[in-house]
């Protein structure tokens, strides 16, 4: 492991990332490596936030010389402030009802006091929230107005755990560096923060979503069994459950509008998303689309080391969570390797984001007997993959743009993915009629479906011609549309626009 905390008092680009560069492999992390490699001639920070310490393992990035400053800060940690009497600013309590009233309400303007952290280091500490004598009557009467037939345990828990981060937040933006521009990957705590420093430090903020945060917020509220920040109790009904859940979507739906409203460019990869982007509250005028894109020349060597024919192999490069759903992708194995015996499916990417799903996907691959055909590879080098691929898939229940596709479309490879996000568009054309002109590169099919998944991976790799002009499709699609040096030349121009710029206003 490389040690790697990394310090400046003064860089370009601060870059503030939620849960992924650099601990995380692949996704935002690629993308935002990407952007360090590619933008030598810029200063970046990273502002990294995780849940927990024990969440992530080592760094997984070699980190380029550029990357002048890395701080990483855990949001749901154990560490709690002693309980303590107090009665609390009245000021600081007429704030907060204040706040409350316009996280209620349609306003997407970030609530003027907390527009400078004095208020979260002033006016109201986080003592005084949890503890003050005011903030808990405060909470009850809230409690007993929006919801008396739930626990009250519960109730407080979700509203301490959705609110503890934003003290930490408060407290990274007051010992942060200098820097002339910030940029988040989404909104979410990494928005917030993004938004809070703009405000407090008066600088640009970009903000670029791969996926769209509170939506991917809203799918892992219904799929999750719970909010998993150390709740004292589990639900029992499911009213509680319900409004429980309904407290963090409509928190993450406030301070993702709040990042809209600030942010001086909202960008999204592609038309889809920006058009979500606009229906929760970014202002059109400001949104763009950039897309993803990928070193053409580096990966289409890899072309010329395939073997002659199709590889029975179906690889899913991604991580091991289930928002991949991933099981789905091992009963459509199943299916496939009914009638082709061969066939393999391959899983690369990391495991060790959630275990317990990990494990069951393993367990599942062995009840069906089909233990000896799936593979469970971890992380590998792409290229060491795709050249022995058959078929790339995804089977995600959610998406952005993957760059994985377009990675494997620069190294001849077809996709069968499900239709989120922008995979129809990559797969089948979205930019423009030349675009759609160019054939398809796969197929997509709905989520959650291993039939209909399975049946595209059979028609593929039992069809030559089939598969030969899907291959031809993708290579033309991405050299036409996903070049690399078009990403790097749109960022670059952002960056020396806002650098050149700056601005000061309130």
């Amino acid at each position: 492991m490389e040690s790697l905390m990394r310090k400046s008092e003064s860089i370009d680009v601060m870059i503030i990332g939620e849960g992924t560069y650099p601990y995380i492999r692949g996704g935002v992390s690629s993308w935002i490596h990407q952007l360090l490699l590619g933008l030598p001639e810029i200063s970046f920070g990273i502002i990294f936030l995780g849940s927990r310490k024990e969440d992530y393992g080592e760094i997984c990035y070699a980190l380029p010389p550029n990357l002048l400053h890395l701080e990483e800060h855990y949001l749901f940690d154990d560490t709690k402030p002693l309980p303590c009497k107090r009665e609390g600013s009245a000021e600081g309590m007429t704030i907060i009802q204040n706040l409350y009233q316009q996280f209620k309400g349609k306003d997407n303007v970030f609530p003027a006091p907390m527009q400078n952290i004095e208020f979260f280091t002033k006016q109201m500490p986080y003592e005084d929230f949890l503890f003050a004598h005011k903030s808990w009557k405060f909470i009850e009467e809230k409690y007993k107005e929006n919801c008396p037939d739930i626990s009250f345990i519960d109730y407080f828990w979700t509203l301490r755990n959705t609110h503890k981060p934003i003290w930490t937040l408060a407290d990274i933006v007051a010992k942060m560096p200098k820097a002339k521009v910030l940029h988040s990957p989404s909104t979410g705590y990494a928005g917030f923060l993004a938004t809070l420093a703009s405000y407090d430090r008066k600088l640009p903020f970009l903000l670029t979503e791969h996926g769209i945060y509170t939506r991917e917020r809203k799918i892992d509220m219904l799929t999750a069994d719970w909010v998993d920040f150390k709740k004292p109790t589990l639900l029992k009904q499911p009213e509680e459950a319900n409004y429980i859940k309904a407290m963090w979507v409509k928190f993450f739906e406030r301070i993702g509008e709040f990042a809209y409203a600030r942010a001086d460019s909202v960008l999204s990869l592609y038309s889809g998303a920006r058009d979500i982007q606009v229906r929760f509250g970014a202002p059109i005028e400001k949104t763009r689309v950039i897309p993803n894109a990928v070193d053409v020349e580096g990966l289409g060597a890899l072309v010329q080391k395939r073997e002659e024919g199709i590889p029975p192999i179906v690889t899913l490069i991604g991580r091991v969570v289930s928002i991949k759903d991933i099981k789905t992708f091992i009963r459509a194995m199943r299916i496939t390797i009914t009638a082709i015996p061969q066939a393999q499916g391959w899983i690369v990417g990391p495991m060790n984001e959630d275990k317990v799903y990990a494990q069951e996907c393993e367990n599942m691959a062995e009840s069906l007997g089909i233990k000896e055909n799936i593979k469970f590879l971890g992380f590998q080098n792409i290229k060491e993959i795709l050249p022995k691929s058959g078929l790339l898939t995804l089977t995600s229940i959610s998406e952005g743009m993957p760059l994985v596709i377009l990675e494997g479309f620069a190294a001849g490879v077809p996709c069968i993915a499900t239709d989120v996000g922008s995979c129809y568009d990559l797969i089948k054309g979205g930019i423009d009629e030349e675009d759609i002109a160019l054939g398809s590169a796969g197929e997509v099919t709905g989520i959650a479906n291993p039939s209909a998944l399975a049946a595209e991976y059979m028609r593929y790799l039992s069809d030559a011609p089939l598969w030969k002009s899907a291959q031809k499709s993708a290579l033309a699609r991405v050299d036409k549309y996903y070049r690399q040096e078009t990403f790097l030349d749109a960022y670059r121009d952002l960056y020396m626009k806002a650098i050149e710029n700056g601005r000061d206003r309130v």
